[in-house]
């Protein structure tokens, strides 16, 4: 199901939010898979014009039932959020849409309440809305961004270790 993911991504994505200026991003995904019934992200963003690194987020991505997916995301500013929803497609196009489920953060991270995210892929273009209540506002657009497809991600190398839950999800 969650096959059209795997690779590495590359793009770049725009953000806005009430209370920053607007701002620009290059951004670049990549989704792995080691045989186990879920697949890992890692994402990294930067200034397109001076490199300087702007955000990082990592998590796992998993299937538990045919057209239900659940995300586990760690950020460094000291947020964890799980996310449930919905996955539709599987070749093309595959649509996931979640919502926070649950959002825990460090005392010293700014008030985030709720989080949604739709994920788009079709072929070798990923595209992505991402939309947060936070510091006092209301749930409203945050980010969204144009990626292509760098790499492909090989679930070959990985089909000894796979075993019949895993093959499902992917």
């Amino acid at each position: 199901m969650l096959r059209p993911l795997l690779g590495a991504w590359a793009g770049s994505g725009t953000g806005e939010y009430p209370t920053i200026e607007h701002f620009a991003y290059d951004e670049s995904i990549t989704f792995t898979h080691v045989g186990k019934p879920f697949i890992t992200y890692t994402q990294r963003t930067k200034h397109p014009d001076t490199g300087a690194p702007m955000h990082t987020e990592s998590g796992y991505l998993r299937v538990p039932r045919p057209g239900s997916i659940e995300i586990v995301m760690a950020q460094p500013p000291g947020l964890a959020e799980v996310y449930e929803g919905a996955v539709v497609g599987g070749d093309a196009p595959l649509v996931i849409d979640v919502r926070s489920t649950s959002i825990g953060s460090t005392t010293s991270a700014k008030e985030v309440t709720i989080t949604e995210r739709t994920i788009s892929v079709t072929g070798d273009d990923l595209r992505y809305t991402f939309r947060m209540a936070a510091v006092g506002q209301p749930l409203q657009h945050h980010l969204s961004a144009t990626l292509r497809r760098e790499e492909s991600g090989d679930i070959a190398l990985f089909a000894p270790e796979v075993d019949r839950f895993s093959t499902d999800i992917i």
